[in-house]
């Protein structure tokens, strides 16, 4: 199925680029008029999987982040974001609510809880060494 309108956003891995992806996403799902509630639920979870990409993915590092934003004929916001970097070695561990790579920072686990609490389905693609990919999707409206 075909989107009616999709999005790409690329940005270094600084945490100052958080908050613009949350913005730029949750404007973007504004054109199907969705609630209050769910737009601050999408921006809940782009946050969590940005924030992922910068500290756990690329660490020290810099390097690229994608965003990508596809609105569905059915009404489903579909998002993806991106890295290309560390990858994540157990995604099942990775999943479990406090689960953090970097313990000695008193992080309190890599989101994929509140993700999964937010949105209505979340699906983590990576590879070690090789990035990693969290797909994200909420239903904006009823479908026509």
């Amino acid at each position: 199925m075909e989107p009616i309108n999709q999005m790409k956003l690329e940005f270094l891995s600084v945490p100052e680029n958080e908050g613009f992806a949350r913005v730029a996403v949750s404007a973007f799902a504004v054109q199907l008029n969705p609630t209050l509630d769910v737009l601050a639920d999408i921006k809940t979870a782009v946050s969590e999987a940005v924030t992922n990409a910068i500290v756990h993915g690329y660490g020290e590092k810099k390097g690229l982040v994608t965003v990508r934003a596809a609105l569905m004929p059915t009404g489903v916001l579909e998002i993806a974001v991106h890295d290309d970097g560390c990858g994540i070695k157990d995604i099942q561990q990775a999943m479990q609510p406090f689960f953090t790579t970097q313990p000695e920072k008193e992080r309190s686990g890599m989101g994929f809880s509140v993700m999964q609490t937010f949105m209505d389905g979340v699906g983590v693609e990576s590879v070690p060494g090789g990035g990693t990919t969290v797909r994200m999707r909420k239903r904006l409206r009823a479908e026509e």
